[in-house]
C-alpha cells in the first residue's frame, strides 16, 4: 500500500520536473535553432522526459529506483 508521504513526493516531484522539461522546451524553441537540429533537440528533450517519468513510477512501485534524489 502507498502512503500518503510518498504520493505527495512523487507528485512534487512530477511538477517540477514538469516545469523543468516545459522551459528546455521553450527554451529550444525560442532560441530558434535551424531545423535539423530543432527537431533532433526535442526528440532528445522527449526521450530524457520519458525515462524520467518512468524512473519516478518505478520508485512509487517499491522498485529499484533508476534516479536517486
Amino acid at each position: 500500500m502507498l502512503s500518503l508521504s510518498a504520493v505527495v513526493y512523487v507528485l512534487i516531484y512530477l511538477i517540477v520536473a514538469g516545469l523543468v522539461f516545459f522551459l528546455l522546451h521553450w527554451l529550444i524553441s525560442y532560441v530558434g535553432l535551424p531545423e535539423p537540429f530543432n527537431k533532433v533537440a526535442h526528440i532528445v528533450l522527449a526521450v530524457a522526459a520519458v525515462l524520467v517519468i518512468i524512473g519516478i513510477l518505478l520508485s512509487l512501485t517499491g522498485g529499484t529506483p533508476v534516479f536517486r534524489a
